[in-house]
């Protein structure tokens, strides 16, 4: 039997990773042993472990527990750690997801000792390397073997880098192989969406059930971290949901919700406290996060994945950046880039709420591309 090591290590990951083992497990069950390897780069009850039994993914192989620390200090022992699991249980093929630090250190370990790298979201670029994700993409597109692009975007993105297109021969770190194959999250955002809307309760215990509201969500530490970038944001939220009567449901990230009760000014903090519209709630679950994506009249996010998400249901999507790597739901006219800008989120906001998009392009495939994946993998390593 082929082993493959999946490496994960933060809450997107494991999401992600519940569309691929679904598809071996449906296609290859007794053909491909999964080893899932949790590096402990973002854990904790709320944001990680809920995840694995709400989504019905196999529990961790291994755990790392490596812990929050400096990009050095945190790559290298995540390395260090993956090196000798790689070593001891001898995967045929390693699969990383997107660009963490956990993407990073899998695929350099794995390619160093000579194990093919399947790089899954191979291609996307926001083109600014002062994003630490931009680096980690870069680097772990260029040591992998199969690379699979959600977006005929990013397939363009590597051909620009050096990549071949030729999909004949054997693939190898020296003659990688490049697939557009459309998204996995899509896949799942399918797969559950039925299932959330049976089984999530949130909109009702937050008294939201059948009423408009914008879903926002703040994490990159570009925006937590700054102060000022951090109140600007929140004054503009609190600003749309007062002037349009509309309530905000934001889920905060630990870190979020920890910088804001640090830095903001005590009497707008007291200001956004007392808004009976704005909902500041604990982190949510995959279902419950799908649920409001379903229900929401507005995104509004700093996250990759929530404005891929926000699509998929047809949702207009603000995005808290000056950039993205997924430029083409800026092209479709679905999406705009606000930064941290207060009057740009507020002019946004009511642009989109007075006239939503109506067109939503199908370009992040059909919801079968975890199997294609799946396949190839077997065809081209295990074959």
């Amino acid at each position: 039997m082929k082993k493959i090591m999946t490496i994960i290590g933060a809450r997107p990951q494991i999401i992600k990773a519940a569309a691929i083992s679904r598809a071996l497990e449906k296609l290859y069950s007794n053909e491909i042993e999964e080893l899932i390897v949790h590096t402990g780069q973002h854990y904790d009850e709320n944001m990680s472990a809920v995840f694995f039994e709400e989504l019905g993914i196999p529990k961790p192989f291994a755990q790392l527990r490596i812990g929050s620390s400096s990009h050095g200090d945190q790559t290298g022992a995540m390395m260090r750690d993956l090196e000798n699991l790689m070593l001891k249980h001898a995967p045929d093929a390693v699969i990383v997801y997107g660009d963490t630090n956990s993407t990073l250190a899998g695929s350099l370990a794995a390619s160093k000792i000579g194990i093919p790298v399947v790089h899954i979201e191979a291609g996307l670029r926001s083109f600014n390397k002062a994003m630490p994700e931009e680096i980690n993409r870069i680097m772990t597109d260029h040591v992998s073997t199969l690379l699979f692009s959600p977006t005929k975007q990013g397939i363009a993105n590597l051909q620009r880098e050096g990549f071949s297109l030729d999909l004949r021969g054997i693939a190898t770190i020296d003659h990688p192989k490049t697939y557009h194959c459309g998204d996995i999250m899509h896949d799942n955002s399918l797969h559950f969406s039925k299932l959330a809307e049976q089984q999530s309760t949130l909109l009702e215990q937050i008294g939201c059930k059948g009423k408009p509201f914008i879903l926002a969500t703040v994490h990159r530490n570009t925006n937590t971290d700054d102060p000022k970038r951090l109140q600007a944001i929140f004054r503009g939220l609190l600003t749309v949901a007062q002037t349009n009567r509309l309530d905000i449901v934001l889920p905060l990230h630990p870190r979020t919700r920890k910088y804001l009760e640090q830095t903001a000014d005590h009497a707008f903090l007291e200001q956004l406290s007392a808004e009976p519209g704005i909902h500041l709630i604990d982190p949510v679950g995959f279902l419950d996060m799908i649920a409001l994506e379903q229900q929401a009249s507005l995104v509004v996010t700093d996250s990759g994945g929530v404005q891929k998400e926000a699509y998929f249901f047809r949702k207009p999507c603000i995005v808290l950046r000056e950039e993205t790597e997924w430029v083409e739901l800026i092209e479709t006219g679905a999406a705009v880039l606000t930064g941290a800008d207060e009057a740009r989120l507020i002019a946004a906001a009511n642009r989109f709420l007075e006239q939503p998009p109506k067109s939503f392009p199908e370009i992040f495939g059909d919801g079968t591309a975890s199997e294609f994946i799946c396949r190839t993998i077997s065809e081209e390593l295990f074959t």
